[in-house]
């Protein structure tokens, strides 16, 4: 589901989720999704049969997935940021609700927010747009460092939104920025050798199933990282600044379920967050040799001891 390709179904009968990460990964947002169902009178095994698919972090699978879908003609496609597209290229008749982490007017998903078209609604973290934003609380942080990594991956459909909005927020801020691409783990690994001082983590699903990775080469190679949701945090990492990914997946079940009864997705406008969270992480700052300013301590919605 949500920022790293996924895609749903759900019917009264039956329901599809195919996933770009591995069921264990979206465990905790998936109890999130549940709720969001409930919330609307919908229970998995009672009223409502969910079907999962989980493509493990390969984009290029979920065609086949939303194929097979649009074939058993279900209810609701459920879809996140990758999968999204290629279910509206796939049908204009099944309703499909999204949780994606971009503009989805800018990517074509919908044609406005309050009224997005056709039969296409959903969730918008517009958390690929908090690049800047996360640029410059790292810079806060180590304002000696020249240059600060932005790591993207480039199998990722919206990789170049990311970059583009990384580059624009780097100019305004005076910043010198390198950008980094990594769509394995040992791409991943080869990053955090680089000659950056710091390093911004775009969203993405592949990256999301690699966390106790992520935390565990900052703290090898010293290298302050801030990445983009509460998860990498709680899991070790310094800092992240985004949504709460949770109460995101909630509202994502909660729009799956009143389109399974009976709302058009022409009628529901598209979902934003009203609130984004900095989370900084104590223990992995002291590990990193970092002394976080009062200033940003004052900031920080949570502080992880």
């Amino acid at each position: 589901m949500a920022a790293r390709g996924a895609c749903a179904a759900a019917s009264d009968a039956s329901g599809r989720l195919p996933n770009s990460r591995s069921r264990d990964t979206d465990t905790p947002f998936l109890a999130a999704f549940h709720r969001g169902l409930n919330e609307t009178g919908y229970v998995e095994g009672r009223n409502v049969t969910i079907e999962y698919r989980w493509a493990e972090g390969h984009y290029d699978r979920l065609p086949g997935m939303v194929t097979e879908l649009v074939r058993r003609q279900v209810a609701v496609i459920a879809a996140n940021t990758p999968a999204a597209p290629v279910a509206k290229a796939a049908t204009t008749t099944i309703p499909i609700v999204f949780l994606t982490a971009d503009d989805p007017v800018e990517n074509g998903l919908i044609e406005s927010l309050n009224r997005p078209g056709g039969n296409v609604t959903g969730v918008s973290l517009i958390s690929g747009a908090l690049g800047g934003k996360q640029l410059g609380v790292l810079r806060e942080l180590v304002p000696a460092t020249t240059l600060i990594a932005f790591l993207v991956n480039p199998a990722n459909p919206n990789s170049q939104r990311y970059i583009i909005g990384a580059e624009e927020a780097a100019r305004t801020l005076g910043q010198e920025i390198h950008i980094l691409k990594a769509s394995t783990e040992t791409e991943i690994e080869t990053a955090f050798q680089g000659r950056a001082g710091a390093l911004v983590v775009a969203p993405d699903g592949f990256f999301i199933n690699r966390i106790d990775q992520f935390v565990a080469l900052a703290v090898r190679h010293g290298l302050p990282t801030m990445c983009p949701f509460r998860e990498f945090t709680a899991a070790g990492g310094l800092m992240s600044y985004g949504v709460n990914l949770p109460d995101q997946y909630r509202q994502f079940g909660i729009y799956t379920g009143k389109v399974l009864q009976g709302a058009k997705p022409v009628d529901l406008p598209v979902l934003q967050p009203t609130k984004f969270e900095l989370v900084i992480n104590l223990k992995s700052a002291k590990a990193l040799g970092l002394k976080i300013p009062p200033t940003l301590l004052a900031r920080a919605d949570e502080v992880i001891e």
